[in-house]
């Protein structure tokens, strides 16, 4: 076999393959030999028929295919391993000559990796904001756990407040018309978590039971509801309960009951490492963000529009699985984005910034020789495992029956060594930024 390269434009390579006349004709045969074994022709029986009548039966142009398909991949990856190619895309046949007892010429086109001039990635100096230190952090987090075992209490007492569960009536019309799905009754809504349209939940504040009002509110000008937008509405209002959440007190013998920590000391200990290995966390995300963006910004490479639109094809299947798994419809989504141009500007960029960042780890994991080890595959299937409650050896054979997956997992390893690499040789300066809550409040 002999091979002959011609490049052409986008990072396109056309490879013309010469297979020795032998060879070629061996193939032939081979598929005839195949093809009479699956095909019933009168008056013989399967795998008898001389090869002429299997040729007028399924045709030539069948059998060179069968032919193609046998001898094809060992010549091709041959040939890209002759011509040192870094192919991205299925090698697609473009033309060929298979004629019995002559060499067959095949000619295939591919698509190479494009070139990619990384910038200095090592040795940098960078700066990685993180949030300010929040010393009311463990406060929030130790209230959090006892809201989780907080208890409901009817109030009868006083008017609602905005921290309140309240269960009501409510009717709503817009224009004088009733509005579609706009009434239900003993609805349960938490004021201080409210998901209703603007100024709703505010004016259920400072209402007793049995109180019958009506509120007066403006749907947003991005409401999904075309007919509703930026209208006035009227809800008429019963409220038939009001609910205040009462805390649990804090003791060994509470915590003991509901965790799996025998003392508060405990409780408090667990809660105040998972805040510290939280902040490290987010510290260590900020640094690799910061260095690899550097590294992106500083590096040059030309991504054919080809390549952009497979991922283009790639991002909408994503998005059409998560909405088919929201129960939102396509248009809707793409309205909510700013119609299709805009949406369609969004995924171009998103798509060339994808292919830029994953050839730039990709360039980097072969300039430093990161590879895959079995030590990496087996502590990423046992992090996996520990989060869907079951054992790595479950995991695995799960996921050999999927190639595309393991091939994902090995693809999101290199991903964490490149950028575990590139904080390791950069200098990075982390910078606290205050939030904009905590300025007003200081």
């Amino acid at each position: 076999m002999k091979s002959t390269l011609t490049k052409k434009e986008d990072n396109l390579v056309s490879l013309n393959i010469v297979v020795p006349a032998k060879e070629a004709d061996s193939a032939y045969n081979m598929a005839v030999s195949r093809i009479s074994q699956h095909i019933n022709i009168d008056g013989f029986r399967k795998g008898k028929a001389p090869k002429a009548v299997v040729e007028r039966h399924v045709g030539v142009d069948r059998i060179k295919q069968e032919a193609l398909e046998m001898i094809l991949p060992k010549q091709l990856n041959q040939a890209i391993y002759d011509n040192k190619l870094d192919v991205i895309s299925q090698p697609a046949i473009t033309d060929y000559q298979f004629e019995a007892g002559k060499d067959l010429e095949v000619t295939v086109e591919v698509e190479t990796r494009p070139e990619v001039k990384l910038a200095d990635y090592k040795n940098l100096n960078v700066k990685a904001e993180v949030p300010a230190k929040d010393d009311e952090a463990f406060n929030k987090a130790l209230e959090g756990f006892l809201n989780q075992h907080a208890s409901m209490e009817l109030v009868l007492d006083r008017p609602s407040n905005e921290t309140d569960t309240v269960v009501f009536d409510f009717d709503g019309t817009c224009n004088g018309e009733k509005i579609q799905g706009g009434s239900a009754k003993g609805y349960s809504l938490d004021l201080a978590h409210s998901n209703f349209i603007p100024g709703f939940a505010e004016q259920l504040v400072g209402h007793n039971i049995k109180d019958e009002f009506d509120i007066q509110v403006t749907f947003p000008e991005d409401y999904h509801d075309e007919k509703l937008k930026g209208q006035p509405a009227t809800f008429a209002i019963k409220l038939n309960e009001i609910k205040q959440r009462v805390l649990p007190e804090l003791t060994d013998e509470f915590v003991k009951s509901v965790s799996r920590f025998s003392t508060i000391d405990e409780l408090k200990a667990d809660i105040q490492d998972y805040i510290d290995h939280q902040r490290e966390s987010l510290k260590k995300s900020a640094g690799e963000a910061a260095v690899f963006k550097s590294v992106v910004e500083a590096t040059e490479v030309a991504i054919p529009q080809r390549m952009i639109d497979r991922e283009i094809e790639s991002l909408k299947n994503e998005y059409q699985q998560r909405l088919a798994y929201q129960g939102m419809d396509w248009k809707t989504f793409v309205d909510a984005q700013g119609g299709e141009e805009a949406f369609a500007k969004t995924l171009q960029e998103d798509a060339k910034a994808r292919i830029k960042n994953s050839l730039i780890i990709d360039k980097i994991a072969k300039d430093e020789n990161i590879s895959v080890e079995q030590s990496d595959f087996s502590e990423k299937l046992s992090q996996m495992a520990s989060v869907y409650g079951v054992e790595p050896q479950q995991m695995l054979k799960q996921f050999s029956q999927n190639p595309e997956i393991l091939s994902s997992l090995s693809q999101q390893i290199i991903n964490d060594k490149v950028r575990d690499f590139l904080v390791n040789n950069n200098n990075i300066e982390y910078v606290e930024i205050t939030t904009d809550k905590e300025a007003v409040e200081a």
